[in-house]
């Protein structure tokens, strides 16, 4: 299995794996515009030239990222592909000098695991409301809003 950074070629297979988990309403769905546009962001892991796993880091704002689109192929769960994934998102934010990382989730305690902490949804910034306002569960979404802030917490491998 290989992380690498998402290419052209890989957006169909990211979009299926997304939309999968969307489907179980597990996270949110992405179009294929949405993906090409915002590919930079992407990691993959690739098995067999099938694409497993994928991740993304969204810059925000100066000091502020998102880890988004987190999903592992259901064949591929509990083999650390998640862990690897975010290892490699905070790690580039640490190389971009982007020191606090949030994610929203249905799945709070993955994150709780690799260091990320509850917040109140009101402590992140309006700017980054602007992708949840076109959501279908908006505004009665139950995402659980996590922070990270790596200045303080060493990134656990």
């Amino acid at each position: 299995m290989k992380l690498r950074k998402a290419k052209i070629q890989d957006v169909t297979q990211i979009q299926e794996l997304i939309n999968h988990f969307a489907a179980l309403d597990e996270m949110l769905p992405r179009s294929q515009s949405e993906l090409y546009e915002n590919l930079r962001d992407f990691f993959v892991v690739e098995h067999n030239g099938k694409i497993v796993a994928c991740g993304a880091l969204h810059i925000t704002w100066k000091d502020l990222a998102e880890l988004k689109s987190l999903a592992v192929s259901s064949a591929y769960q509990n083999q650390g592909l998640g862990k690897q994934l975010v290892t490699a998102c905070l790690t580039e934010a640490k190389k971009l000098g982007v020191y606090r990382v949030f994610a929203l989730t249905y799945k709070p305690k993955f994150f709780m695991k690799l260091g990320f902490r509850k917040i109140d949804r009101s402590l992140l910034p309006h700017k980054i409301w602007t992708e949840c306002i076109k959501c279908v569960k908006f505004p009665d979404c139950k995402e659980v809003p996590l922070i990270i802030d790596l200045t303080k917490k060493k990134i656990k491998t």
